[in-house]
């Protein structure tokens, strides 16, 4: 039997054969979906009702794969929940679920609707796919019955489990991926013991699969770049706008970045919970996206990707900042928070300067030059290196100049959507302890503008012609994947959480007094 490695290389090899080339490049689609949610909310719908409001659901999204299959795409994301809509309690979201196959059955249910019992969605995408001769990503809910006196099983008998689904061209199932990381407001799935690490083999390149903020954790995501060496990473979100440093666009474009992958997001449009954010990312740029909160449509977003994307050379994310000493300055340091993490800041007070601000192990520099030195608008660097909670706990690394929302310091970290002031030229690195760290930038507007800064093997991002428009943030988003939490730590969640919100209390409290 060959080695796993080499079945790889045969498949693909299979694959270019009787399609008679590889090919170089590919055309991707993503469909950000303004879900239809079901209007009654308090009583369990019937499995009838639960198929009316999908089918509803995907005439949308049909429509949207026959367009991108007419302007010549080969694939096409669409969004996390963007069938389904909604549903956060576990016997509700019951008449949702089908049971999904493996996809070594090899099953095409389209062509044989009955196998497994009565499917109609998996049917439905399947022929999507067929119809229009399109890979068809979409996420739905599996169910599987299994033992009660198993450790991983629910008492119910049957596991739930948020369900990315991806069927070729020919309707065939050719990848299912069970999402990892849940929310807290999740608890109506399951996860399996460890996350699974799912790759599917196409004559335009080597795919990997992860469901929303799957994305910030080191299995699957960094094991699917870095070790089973796919080409594009296909990612389904319903993600809300997180800023600054989790804003859907920059942080994924970033990652894309970060990663040297390409990056297909498809985000829910739901404006009622600020979500909208989906894109077609590139290693050296965003090559479409689409954010509008304002909007009640969603969009479909077309470009062309390498296949193969070119490799980079590797960056060595603390060399400059560590050959530094620290810039001296007398300002005075400051606290705020971010998300929940509590920064350390230091306010850029002149039009030009230098300035070192430190956290724990992490030294951030900045180099800066403003066109304009305004009053009405106030500056800053930060550092952060410690645990982040909120949507998950993980460890990070963070150098960030920043946008506050007024001139009052302690509205510092807090959310800011326009500014003023341009920059002539900045640098910014940091002293970071592991080398996945993500170059955001985000101008007036929310505006994403990768190609408005240079990344130097060193570690600095740069920026030495000017920027195109005001400035929001420049960041170096780190992550320290081989540090956890603790197994015997005694603070959870929700008493850490309220640790530091009466934290940010006394830093407000202080600074008004």
């Amino acid at each position: 039997m060959l080695p796993s490695h080499w079945q790889g290389y045969v498949a693909i090899f299979a694959l270019c054969f009787f399609r008679t080339s590889c090919l170089d490049s590919f055309i991707a689609a993503v469909y950000e979906h303004k879900v239809k949610l079901y209007s009654e909310t308090s009583r369990t719908v019937t499995q009838e009702e639960a198929l009316n409001l999908m089918n509803d659901n995907m005439d949308i999204m049909e429509q949207a794969i026959i367009s991108a299959a007419k302007q010549g795409a080969h694939i096409i994301v669409t969004p996390e929940h963007a069938i389904s809509g909604f549903v956060f309690e576990r016997a509700k979201i019951y008449p949702y679920l089908e049971d999904i196959p493996h996809p070594n059955v090899n099953w095409t249910p389209c062509v044989d609707n009955s196998r497994f019992g009565n499917t109609p969605v998996q049917e439905r995408l399947s022929c999507m796919a067929r119809s229009n001769s399109i890979y068809v990503v979409a996420n739905i809910g599996d169910r599987k019955m299994c033992d009660p006196a198993a450790s991983k099983c629910h008492p119910s008998g049957y596991n739930q489990y948020n369900t990315d689904v991806v069927y070729d061209s020919k309707g065939k199932l050719v990848a299912r991926y069970y999402k990892n990381y849940l929310l807290k407001n999740e608890a109506q799935f399951d996860t399996l013991s460890k996350p699974e690490l799912v790759t599917f083999d196409t004559a335009f390149g080597k795919f990997g699969i992860l469901t929303g903020f799957d994305i910030l954790f080191h299995d699957p995501a960094i094991t699917l770049v870095e070790k089973l060496k796919v080409d594009t990473i296909l990612l389904p979100v319903a993600w809300m706008n997180s800023l600054p440093h989790l804003y859907p666009t920059a942080f994924h474009a970033a990652w894309a970045i970060g990663m040297r992958v390409n990056l297909l997001v498809a985000n829910i449009h739901n404006t009622a919970l600020h979500m909208s954010g989906s894109g077609i990312y590139a290693p050296d740029s965003p090559k479409a996206y689409y954010l509008d909160v304002n909007s009640d449509n969603g969009s479909l977003l077309l470009s062309q990707l390498d296949s193969h994307p070119k490799v980079s050379s590797l960056v060595n994310w603390s060399s400059y900042a560590s050959s530094l000493e620290p810039f001296s300055t007398e300002q005075d340091e400051f606290k705020g928070s971010i998300l929940f993490d509590m920064f350390t800041f230091k306010e850029l007070i002149n039009e030009t300067g230098n300035y070192t601000v430190c956290q724990n192990t992490l030294c951030c520099h900045l180099s800066y030059k403003m066109t304009e030195k305004r009053t009405d608008e106030v500056y800053v660097l930060g550092a952060f290196d410690g645990l982040h909670i909120g949507e998950g706990e993980y460890y990070i690394q963070v150098c960030t100049l920043l946008k506050c929302l007024t001139t009052m310091l302690e509205t510092c970290g807090q959310a800011v959507e326009n500014a003023s002031t341009l920059f002539d030229k900045f640098s910014l690195s940091g002293t970071f302890d592991s080398q996945h760290v993500f170059p955001e930038m985000l101008l007036d507007g929310l505006q994403i503008v990768p190609r408005e800064f240079e990344i130097l093997n060193d570690g600095r991002i740069i920026n030495e012609n000017g920027t195109s428009g005001p400035v929001l943030m420049v960041t170096l988003y780190g992550r320290q994947y081989d540090k956890t939490k603790p197994a015997n730590a005694s603070v959870d969640l929700e008493t850490t959480l309220l640790m530091r919100m009466i934290t940010m209390f006394f830093v407000l409290y202080s600074a008004i007094w």
